[in-house]
């Protein structure tokens, strides 16, 4: 063996590899840029913030102001319900024009429902669909306690959201109905942002459920009439951005804090490419306000990085 010999790379072979190191340097550099923005945003918050991006090139990006696992999901909840329902009905065959009864003992007229609202009385049959447009676009929480007891219970959205391979940093304990009755209970039904994120992804991105429930699920999403001072705030005005989302809200509990105000939502910008992003708050001493505020800053921080601004 010569000692002294001398491999030669060929010219063409040291560019790829310079190019391929300057390029993973560069996207290394771009995370942990957005990660020190959105640091920036969330580190004298009035409350605990977790974030969770999903970029377009599939890059995850997480940011929390606190070391809590989860945080209370509150009514993001019922986008897990309504995966959950949709791939119980598909192993059934049945589809979403499905008659629904409601009767005037499901109604409680002590907590939010635009349903009851509609019809006070009650007593009345109602396609799938409809019920599910109070659910995903109003929060109507009637609705989803009649979905949990006449469909797919709690346990059983649990068990099958967590059969998707959805990361496993999230738990579904109970009911509108019981968490109504005991808030503490709020906090057994929890998710880190990006559990949350990832969910939405999927629903988005793969085949969940059937074509007609998926594209049900994304259309209802696109329509949410609830939290439009949050992550679709800096897009108002914007068509050419499209937002689907879901969002949760909670009580204010015995420090005067706000428990939750969450938002999680699969974004597409007019190039066709889309991302993700979940932004959970609780435990806010601050106003509902500020906490969409803060949601809707972080929404823009976003948008500014992924389309680079």
């Amino acid at each position: 063996m010569n000692k002294n010999a001398v491999t030669v790379i060929p010219p063409r072979l040291l560019l790829l590899v310079f190019l391929s190191l300057m390029f993973s340097a560069c996207n290394l550099t771009r995370e942990e840029g957005l990660e020190k923005r959105l640091a920036g945003i969330v580190g004298d918050a009035r409350g605990i913030v977790g974030i969770a991006v999903i970029t377009p090139d599939r890059d995850t990006v997480a940011v929390s102001n606190d070391t809590v696992a989860g945080q209370p999901l509150m009514s993001v909840f019922k986008l897990h319900q309504s995966i959950a329902l949709s791939r119980l009905l598909d192993k059934s065959g049945t589809g979403l024009d499905t008659l629904i009864r409601v009767s005037h003992s499901d109604l409680n007229p002590e907590t939010w429902s635009p349903l009851l609202l509609d019809y006070p009385e009650g007593d009345i049959t109602l396609p799938l669909t409809e019920l599910l447009d109070y659910l995903l676009l109003q929060s109507d929480n009637n609705v989803s306690n009649i979905l949990f007891d006449s469909i797919c219970s709690v346990a059983a959205t649990d068990s099958i959201i967590r059969s998707l391979g959805i990361p496993e940093s999230f738990a579904l304990r109970y009911t509108e109905h019981e968490m109504q009755l005991d808030h503490a209970k709020a906090k057994s039904n929890w998710s880190s942002p990006i559990a949350a994120a990832a969910l939405i992804d999927r629903l988005f991105t793969d085949s969940l459920v059937s074509q007609a429930k998926s594209d049900y699920l994304r259309g209802a999403l696109r329509r949410c009439i609830t939290g439009i001072d949050r992550i679709p705030a800096p897009f108002v005005g914007n068509d050419s951005v499209t937002v689907a989302h879901r969002t949760g809200s909670g009580y204010v509990n015995e420090r005067g804090e706000i428990a939750a105000v969450n938002d999680v939502a699969y974004i597409t910008l007019p190039d066709g490419r889309s991302y993700t992003l979940a932004v959970f708050v609780s435990d806010y001493s601050g106003t509902l306000e500020g906490a969409e505020k803060l949601i809707a800053t972080v929404s823009a921080e976003v948008y500014d990085y992924i389309t680079g601004r």
